[in-house]
C-alpha cells in the first residue's frame, strides 16, 4: 500500500494566496494540514480534489467555500458562510459556525458540531447540513432542496418560504416561517434521518425529532389583489 503524502502549510509563514493556489493544483493529492490560520478569511476555498484537509484552528469568512470532493475539517470555530456554495465532499466544523453556514450549497455534507448562528442553510440547494447544537433565526430560509438536521433548538422563522428541503429538529422551535409546517415522521424519514446522523457521527434516536417542510401554499401566485397595484 502506497504511503499517503502529507503536506503542511503554516499560515504564520506562508501567505494565504500561495496556500490556496497550491490547493488548486491539478495534481493535488494526499493529506494537507493548514496550521495557524489565526481567523483568516477564505481558507481552502474552491478545492476540487478528493483530498483530506485539516485546518488547525479558527477561521474567518467563507472557509471551504465552493468545495468539491475534498474532506475538510476545521478544528475550531468558523465565521460567516462556511462551506458556502459547496458542491460535494464533506466539511466538518469541530466548533461553532457564524451566520449563513452552508448558504446556497448544492451538495455534500456539512457538519457543525457546535451551534450555528442565523440563516444556517439559507437558500440551500441540495446539501445536507447536520448541526450538533442550536441554529439561529431564519435558518433554511428559502431552502430549495437538501436536508437540515438540528440536534438542539431553532430560532425564529425556521424554514421561511421553504421549497422542497426537509428539516429535522430535536429541540424546540421558537417560530416557523411563512409556509413552513410540521409534518409526519414516516418510515422513510426515520431511515433518512438515521443515515444523516450516522454520517455526521451522532447516535440520536430519530423518533425524538420533528420533521418540518413546505405547506406548498406559496407555490402559486394568487391574482386576487392585482387591481391594487
Amino acid at each position: 500500500m502506497d504511503a499517503v503524502t502529507r503536506t503542511t502549510y503554516d499560515l504564520g509563514l506562508t501567505p494565504l494566496r500561495e496556500v490556496n493556489a497550491a490547493l488548486h493544483a491539478a495534481d493535488l493529492e494526499g493529506e494537507i494540514v493548514i496550521a495557524q490560520p489565526f481567523g483568516a478569511h477564505n481558507v481552502a476555498v474552491g478545492v476540487d480534489a478528493p483530498v483530506k484537509i485539516t485546518i488547525e484552528g479558527h477561521v474567518g469568512y467563507y472557509a471551504a467555500g465552493m468545495n468539491q470532493q475534498a474532506e475538510i475539517t476545521i478544528t475550531g470555530n468558523a465565521g460567516t458562510g462556511v462551506a458556502e456554495n459547496m458542491m460535494s465532499g464533506t466539511v466538518v466544523v469541530n466548533g461553532n459556525a457564524s451566520q449563513s453556514a452552508g448558504a446556497t450549497a448544492h451538495g455534500g455534507l456539512l457538519v457543525i458540531e457546535g451551534d450555528a448562528a442565523a440563516r444556517c442553510g439559507i437558500s440551500m440547494k441540495g446539501v445536507d447540513i447536520v448541526v450538533g447544537g442550536d441554529v439561529g433565526h431564519n435558518s433554511a430560509f428559502m431552502a430549495q432542496a437538501g436536508r437540515l438536521v438540528v440536534r438542539g433548538d431553532a430560532g425564529d422563522g425556521l424554514g421561511d418560504s421553504i421549497y422542497e428541503a426537509r428539516i429535522y429538529v430535536r429541540g424546540e422551535v421558537v417560530s416557523l416561517g411563512a409556509d413552513c409546517v410540521a409534518k409526519p415522521m414516516e418510515a422513510e424519514h426515520l431511515d433518512e434521518l438515521a443515515g444523516l446522523l450516522k454520517a455526521a457521527g451522532f447516535e440520536d434516536d430519530p423518533t425524538a425529532y420533528t420533521r418540518y417542510g413546505s405547506a406548498r401554499s406559496l407555490y402559486h401566485f394568487h391574482a386576487d389583489n392585482t387591481s391594487a397595484y
